[in-house]
């Protein structure tokens, strides 16, 4: 008895020349094959799928990692001595190897459906190696020198976690069209088996992994408290120049409730603000006094301060993309902006009943008032008029002095204290980095009266899950941003969460199931052919030229003449069909 397939007119198959082409340089029919994928591609195709999960981790990161840019451009700035924006070519670079192991990942699995020997050619291998050993050096350069903006990762999975895996959910269930293709195809039944367990137990997982997600936007929304406030990080420094009269101002416009600012203090005694070692970044210093350019901005007197302008970096910068935006008045308002010293900023606090919160830097030890500067801080808050009970004091040392001289001040740690020592010390409020307070921190503090502030918090999704957590106020460098935020992102009930989990797990079985079903019944008719038919798989009329390839695939058993019988059936078929083209 004759098996065999029937005979194939090989018509032009531009999506698979361009699928094998692109993929493996394999553009003519000859070089394609549906034999089985050899162990080396098949390392090669392992390379790639950790090479896009690594991208895909990577590109994450840098995607919820925008809530701290300028974070991490101020730290550049601080290794290397000149300002850029270095999220820029990162995150050009990352989307660029991302979209090409995305796309080399796609048309791999496009072999797998259509039954196509994987086949990478090598100049994909050298870029996937490429891209494989720059994310590699990329992570680990990351992790030595901004470790802690990992943590980043796992708290924007409570905001994205539930949206993430339905997400996961829907890819794996379309992928059980190529699973159930190869499990219909293959002829092992170990490796059917292997295939079936691998799929099931990533499915399995999939569909119970709500149980580890757990989310403080997942609650009754009577449990709700009220929105953080926020306080305006150097005021507003995305509208204006930081630490200036105008940041200020454009912060208390956006209804802020308190104004945070790091405090200086000049060679004679003066309290100014200023964020940075030196004056090179924010002044023009390079222009004014090209010397002294390098030297510690306390180093300087406050008559010295007061000539450099400070706003001028922040046109030619732009360090928040947000100067094309602005008017030319605007412009001219920017660009005529002054060192901005303490007493203004707490007389201007004052006057708009906010509170104000001070990080102070101490002077270095060949300054003239390196032991005294607590002091000449502390009286220009006193001097300053703005109400003892709006300052929010934060330098640990001579506290109790402090405390003797000023009790009315809001004493307030930057350290993550046991709350023994929080009483003890008479500290009422902490400020803490928005990845060093747990949900359980937060409700311990809650529970014992200490309030909490957390920074620097820039993001919607980020504002929304600390105010489902319970945070009583935030530190943020774009309070205009924030102010649009009226309500979480998200927020549904336990019994809401359970009711999406169950029914995109049933919909996905459903699926599953019935692509399961109908690969098997697809692939079963595939293979079944009558054996005395062989047909011409031509639907339409044409002449032999154009005919491109003919191939007849004969499998034979059984004894020779019933071979012969059959080898005569067919060139008869061919013979008439030849004369009716030729008709």
């Amino acid at each position: 008895m004759v098996k065999h397939q029937p005979l194939q007119v090989y018509e032009r198959q531009l999506c698979l020349s361009c699928l094998t082409g692109i993929y493996g340089c394999r553009w003519k029919r000859y070089q394609r094959s549906h034999d089985d994928t050899t162990k080396w591609e098949c390392l090669w195709s392992f390379i790639l799928f950790c090479t896009f999960s690594l991208l895909l981790v990577w590109f994450y990161f840098w995607w919820e990692a925008h809530n701290d840019y300028s974070e991490f451009n101020w730290f550049l700035y601080n290794r290397s001595g000149e300002w850029s924006d270095g999220t820029v070519p990162i995150l050009a670079a990352t989307a660029a190897g991302f979209t090409y192991i995305a796309f080399l990942t796609i048309l791999a699995l496009c072999h797998v459906a259509v039954g196509q020997q994987l086949n990478l050619h090598w100049l994909h291998k050298i870029g996937v190696t490429a891209a494989l050993l720059t994310t590699v050096i990329s992570v680990i350069s990351v992790t030595q020198m901004w470790g802690e903006e990992w943590d980043v990762v796992w708290i924007s999975l409570q905001a994205t976690g539930p949206f993430l895996h339905i997400g996961a959910l829907a890819a794996v269930t379309a992928l059980a069209w190529l699973v159930a293709g190869q499990v219909a195809r293959a002829e092992k039944t170990r490796f059917q088996l292997m295939v079936v367990l691998i799929y099931l137990s990533v499915l399995l997982m999939l569909y119970f992994i709500p149980l580890s997600i757990t989310s403080p936007c997942i609650m009754e929304r009577g449990s709700l408290k009220a929105a953080p406030t926020i306080i305006g990080h150097q005021g507003a420094p995305m509208l204006a120049p930081e630490n200036t009269l105008l940041s200020f101002n454009r912060a208390l416009q956006r209804n802020v409730s308190g104004l945070e600012a790091d405090v200086t203090i000049s060679l004679d005694g003066v309290p100014f603000l200023l964020r940075d070692r030196t004056l090179r970044r924010t002044t023009n210093v390079r222009r004014v006094f090209p010397q002294r350019q390098y030297d510690d901005a306390s180093l300087f007197n406050w008559t010295d301060l007061s000539s450099l302008n400070a706003g001028q970096w922040f046109l030619k910068d732009d360090p928040f993309w947000t100067v094309q935006y602005m008017s030319t008045s605007e412009r001219w308002l920017l660009g005529n902006q002054t060192v901005c010293s303490l007493e203004q900023m707490l007389k201007l606090a004052a006057r708009s009943n906010r509170s104000a919160l001070l990080t102070l830097h101490r002077p270095p030890s060949n300054h003239p008032h390196h032991h005294d500067w607590v002091n000449l801080t502390l009286d220009s808050v006193l001097r300053s008029g703005i109400p003892q009970q709006q300052v929010m004091w934060t330098v640990d040392s001579n506290r109790e002095m402090v405390r003797k001289a000023a009790p009315g001040l809001q004493q307030t740690s930057v350290q993550k204290l046991p709350l023994d020592t929080l009483h003890h010390k008479g500290i009422s409020r902490v400020l803490l980095r928005y990845n060093q307070a747990s949900a359980q921190d937060i409700k311990l503090y809650n529970e014992n009266n200490i309030s909490l502030t957390l920074y620097w918090v820039n993001e919607p999704w980020l504002y929304s899950l600390l105010w489902c957590s319970g945070v009583p106020s935030v530190s943020s460098e774009a309070p205009q941003v924030l102010r649009k935020v009226h309500y979480p992102l998200w927020l549904m009930s336990p019994d809401e969460y359970c009711l999406i989990w169950i029914f995109t797990d049933l919909i996905s079985f459903a699926v599953v199931l019935g692509i399961f079903i109908f690969q098997k019944w697809r692939m079963s008719g595939m293979r079944s052919y009558n054996p005395e038919q062989i047909m011409l798989s031509a639907a339409v009329r044409r002449s032999s030229r154009d005919v491109n390839n003919m191939k007849e695939k004969l499998i034979f058993s059984g004894k020779s003449h019933q071979t012969t019988s059959c080898c005569m059936r067919v060139m008869i078929t061919i013979s008439h069909q030849n004369h009716t083209y030729d008709a």
